[in-house]
């Protein structure tokens, strides 16, 4: 077999995983709302899969044009852009599915040409009095930069006012920043059925009310638009330039990247759509797609259930882990055993609660921890100010370079830092990817510390959605630990050594390597080895390399990859010992676990590493060894309940054909419903215990 076919592109492999997630707004089994918010899922991942996929590959083209050489980005681009029309026109043909299915419920997503006349008269009043303040057009002349106007995450209609042989151009703003992309329209007399209207199709029928006055007796035409920009961008590097002004320089550059896709409305007359291109500065190497009347559907992800309960999922309430139960605080309970939490079936709420104790806690010293992403509105940020102001040394290590997030932590680092709080931006050149908390509490004569260490951001939002693992320990070794590597944050120079975690770029793919090699040595023996591996994106060649030794050696290996997945399984002599699976359901799967057989003695890891090149050599990452049988033992089980999905899971294979798991003879197990259940049982188990005399 070719060398090429031993890798899968992750940049096809990651529009097959979106394709898994199409898959579920394709799904029947699912509610009918939440299929809708897929479509909305689908849409806000391909806009990133544009804006750094993408625009990725377009970047290699053009530096490879300038240097003369040559390589197979032009094929690999062709590929994404065939791929992806494809994925829009099954996108396309699921929503009128929806739409379909929406109005046998009695929902109706109606446009401007449907409207009774009482509702007419609605419309009219509603873009009167809420839409027109929102909307200036903007007439496009010669003069007009097209660029320098349109917003990356804004969706526009570009209207065509045409008089005899007078035609001029304006466009349009969509402004859902100020106002619900779906407006409810009142319940009509005698007639049980919602209506909802998008803000496109109120500017759509008002546009005369909106050029009034100005163009009387031009005949108007509107066709929906959007752009999507590079998100990369290029810092200045003068010296001068603290890495916050940096990096408030590089959002402002990325509003005025080139477009990497323009996406317009497939009835478009010609002339518009080339006069638009052009002022656009549309490239060869960028996509040119034509779509239907709706853009920016990621604005579906909050589509509003007015019908039934039943056409949304059943909720499941987060659970209070029992562990904290009898104790006066979290300290006593975590320095009583290891704590695991599991988002989002475990609450958040403990760690904001954690913190908050901390803040007050006259026996606390120091709160340590980095931010990567967290939530607009973060009570656990604000519970860090509340801790600076009762007395205690507070150090935050924020990531400006957290892509989509930056403007949002650059808030947060003046804020905290006008606060008293210590803000750390990590060192040039390494993103601090790592979820670590520390908390240093004076008890008796000793200096305690309890450490956080999880898969998963700080984000109270997020962890309603995504899953994770999180560990509350107060053990001795791992804890001073987690304090090193804070110090290696704010000097990753100063030599350190590591051995309870796996820290990138420290030791990571020395200790991965060496986990598979003990798993190697003991399938050439005779012995039982055995790998089980759950991330969200497989790409690093040395990794997938080191795995295929392991396959061709006879280890058996069983994979979770929600996302990116270059390793391809099942070549004969190759990698005929790697199953893998992947799992797209109601909650984001975001969890790394490393599961290794160890001789029978089953060595444990969760970690905030994918395993791609970026994660393991070029940022801060680490894995903690899962060291209380217990806990160690309910990672296992829930991995295996993964495993025994009949329902969500899809082969990965090198097809990329998605095609699910087959259920055969056996019973119908969803195993993110199963693991809630499972955890349930637990909970439920350790509060009797507690409850025995």
């Amino acid at each position: 077999m070719s060398a090429e076919k031993l890798y899968i592109e992750k940049e096809l492999s990651w529009l097959s995983f979106n394709e898994r997630v199409l898959q579920e707004a394709a799904d029947k089994s699912v509610p009918l709302i939440e299929r809708v918010r897929f479509l909305g899922i689908f849409s806000n991942n391909l806009d990133e899969f544009y804006k750094v996929r993408f625009s990725d590959v377009k970047r290699r083209i053009l530096i490879n044009q300038e240097r003369g050489g040559n390589d197979n980005s032009k094929h690999l681009l062709t590929k994404m852009q065939t791929k992806a029309l494809k994925l829009n026109q099954d996108f396309d043909e699921v929503y009128n599915e929806l739409i379909l299915e929406m109005a046998r419920r009695r929902i109706f997503l109606v446009n401007e040409t449907q409207l009774s006349e009482t509702q007419q008269k609605w419309v009219k009043k509603y873009f009167r009095k809420q839409v027109l303040p929102h909307v200036t057009p903007l007439m496009m002349n010669d003069d007009i930069d097209l660029l320098q106007f349109l917003k990356d995450e804004y969706a526009y209609l570009a209207v065509e006012l045409r008089k005899d042989d007078n035609r001029q151009y304006a466009i349009v703003e969509i402004p859902t920043n100020h106002l619900p992309r779906f407006v409810m329209m009142p319940e009509q007399k005698g007639k049980r059925r919602k209506t909802i209207i998008l803000l496109d199709n109120i500017i759509r029928y008002c546009l005369d009310d909106l050029f009034s006055g100005f163009f009387d007796g031009y005949q108007l035409n509107s066709y929906a638009m959007k752009m999507t920009r590079d998100a990369e961008y290029d810092l200045s590097n003068e010296v001068e330039h603290s890495l916050l002004e940096q990096m408030s320089e590089g959002l402002s550059q990325r509003l005025t990247a080139m477009p990497v896709r323009f996406v317009y409305q497939r009835e478009m007359p010609e002339e518009m759509l080339t006069f638009l291109c052009d002022k656009l500065q549309i490239s060869n190497y960028d996509s040119l797609i034509p779509g239907g009347r709706y853009h920016n559907f990621k604005d579906f992800i909050g589509f509003p259930n007015v019908g039934r309960n039943y056409l949304e999922n059943k909720p499941l309430p987060p659970m209070k882990c029992a562990d904290f139960d009898g104790f006066n605080n979290h300290f006593e309970a975590i320095r009583h055993q290891d704590i695991l939490l599991h988002y989002p079936y475990h609450s958040f709420e403990h760690i904001t609660e954690l913190v908050r104790q901390a803040s007050f806690d006259p026996k606390v010293i120091s709160i340590k921890i980095n931010i990567y992403r967290v939530a607009k509105d973060s009570r656990l940020m604000n519970t860090l100010i509340d801790a600076v102001h009762n007395g205690k040394s507070v150090t935050v290590v924020v990531e400006l370079q957290a892509r989509f997030d930056e403007e949002a932590n650059i808030e947060w680092a003046k804020l905290l830092t006008e606060a008293g709080v210590h803000v750390v931006f990590g060192a040039p050149g390494l993103k601090i990817h790592a979820k670590l908390l520390l908390i240093s509490r004076r008890e008796g004569e000793q200096i305690t510390r309890y450490a956080h260490i999880g898969t998963g951001n700080f984000h109270e939002k997020t962890a309603r959605i995504y899953t994770d693992f999180a560990l509350l320990t107060a053990s001795p070794e791992v804890t001073n630990e987690v304090r090193h590597v804070f110090g290696y944050i704010e000097n990753p120079y100063r030599p350190v050594k590591f051995n309870q975690l796996i820290v990138s770029p420290r030791n990571s793919r020395k200790q991965l390597y060496r986990l598979i090699d003990t798993e190697i040595a003991a399938a050439k023996a005779g012995k039982k080895a055995e790998i089980t591996l759950k991330v969200n994106n497989l790409v690093d060649k040395g990794m997938i390399n080191k795995l295929y030794g392991a396959s061709s050696s006879g280890v058996k290996i069983r994979m979770i990859v929600r996302g990116m997945c270059s390793l391809v399984p099942g070549v004969e002599g190759v990698s005929d010992n790697i199953k893998i699976i992947s799992i797209v359901d109601r909650f984001l799967e975001h969890p790394r676990v490393i599961i290794t057989h160890n001789g029978g003695d089953p060595l444990v890891y969760i970690s905030s590493a994918d395993w791609m090149t970026r994660n393991i050599d070029h940022r801060i990452e680490v894995a903690t060894p899962i060291n209380d049988p217990r806990l160690k033992q309910r990672i296992i089980d829930i991995i295996e309940i993964h495993f025994t999905d009949t329902v969500k899971a899809r082969w990965i294979d090198k097809e990329m054909s998605n095609t699910y798991v087959p259920r055969g003879n056996r019973k119908k197990v969803r195993s993110q419903l199963a693991i809630y259940n499972y955890l349930k049982h637990i909970e439920k188990h350790n509060r009797q215990q507690k409850q025995q005399p």
